[in-house]
Formats: C-alpha cells, structure tokens, sequence
C-alpha cells in the first residue's frame, strides 16, 4: 500500500506536473551545473531500472528524459524545469551499476554524483528507483551509503511494479522498508510505481512537491 498524501497536496503536485516542464541543461562536470536559484528533486537509479520512462510518465511528457537501449549512457547531470514562473527543478543523474563501462567512467561518475550530493544545498531530496523484480542490490546500497554520508534526505521508489505479482511487490515492499529504516538519510516510506500503468504516479508527484515545500 502507498502511502497516503494530503488531497490537496496531490492536487496541487497534480496541477504543476500538468504545466510547464522543460529541459534546461546537460552538465558533464559541477561547473557546468546551473546557479542554485530554487529547490532540487534528484532522481537516482541504475541503470535499466526505467528512470527515464519515470519521468517522462512523472511529467506527462513523451520524450522528456530520452530512454536508451544503452545502460550506462546519460553520464551527466540533466537538469529540468517545472512551473511557469519557475517553481523547482528535476534533476535526472547518470545510471548506476552497468557491468562493461570502463573504470575511467566509473570514477568519474562517482566523482560527478559525489560532489553535487555534498555540495548543492538548493538539494531537497533524491529518490532513489529500485526495480521491483530485484529489491535493493549491492550497486544500490553503494548510492544509498553515498547519501547517508552527504546527509541528503531520500525515498526509495519501486518501478516496475506491475511486472511482479501483488505477493512479490508486498515481499520487495516489505524488505525494502526494513532496510530503510536502518538507514539514517532515508525516509521510511516506500512509494511503488509503473509508468507503464500510471500506478503510484499521484503518490510520487505529491512526494516531489512535499520535498520541496
């Protein structure tokens, strides 16, 4: 069961995700990030665990976030949008986890995702995309632990959730919450979606604009 948000809450996050959202940028390195002028939702996941199809199902959009064929592709901070007047941004970070990249990248996306972690204080929360099928894995706890120690607040959200059996998701829900709750950055509720059904996208929506209210 998804945790219960205020109606209104859900209206209001229903109404903004319905307006304005629009790429602003790509940055491949911190200088390149834009100026912290309002509050920032980062989404995390490995790779292949259907981030960008989140968010484009998120912001009723088509072809917001490109999906790729390729794990390991988006290795950059890609920045964007909502509300006109501008209200908050998404921030999409690079895949995690892809077993044929080559060392040098590995070290630079740690590098990439570390620094903005510790030192972006416009960061209201990241969500960090768990696949139903597989719960939290090694790779993930790996980002977890960097998000613990950088002290930013997160919530684990479930994709793919209607991939799985109603048994198998209240298993991986179950786990997943047990773990979380271990975890000091971590919020305690889980939020399960598909973005191929619109499952938990209410829910999820309400959960980006209670982060940064």
């Amino acid at each position: 069961m998804n945790p219960v948000f205020d109606d209104a809450l859900v209206e209001d996050a229903r109404r903004l995700f319905s307006g304005s959202v629009s790429f602003l940028k790509s940055a491949p390195e911190l200088r390149f990030i834009p100026d912290p002028v309002v509050p920032e939702v980062a989404f995390a996941g490995r790779s292949n665990v259907g981030k960008s199809s989140l968010l484009n199902a998120l912001t009723n959009r088509s072809a917001l976030a490109r999906t790729s064929n390729t794990p390991g592709r988006t290795q950059e901070l890609n920045f964007f949008e909502v509300g006109d007047p501008l209200v908050f941004r998404l921030v999409d970070m690079p895949g995690y986890g892809f077993a044929k990249a080559p060392k040098d990248m590995v070290r630079k996306w740690r590098y990439l995702v570390n620094d903005y972690l510790r030192g972006r204080q416009a960061l209201k929360r990241a969500l960090v995309l768990i696949d139903s099928r597989h719960g939290i894995k090694d790779v993930d706890r790996e980002i977890l632990g960097m998000l613990d120690a950088a002290a930013v607040s997160y919530r684990i959200i479930l994709t793919k959730a209607d991939k799985v059996k109603a048994s198998e998701l209240a298993d991986v829900r179950a786990r997943t919450e047990e773990e979380a709750r271990k975890r000091p950055a971590a919020h305690p509720d889980i939020v399960a979606t598909s973005s191929e059904k619109g499952m938990g996208l209410p829910e999820l929506r309400a959960a980006v604009l209670e982060a940064i209210r």
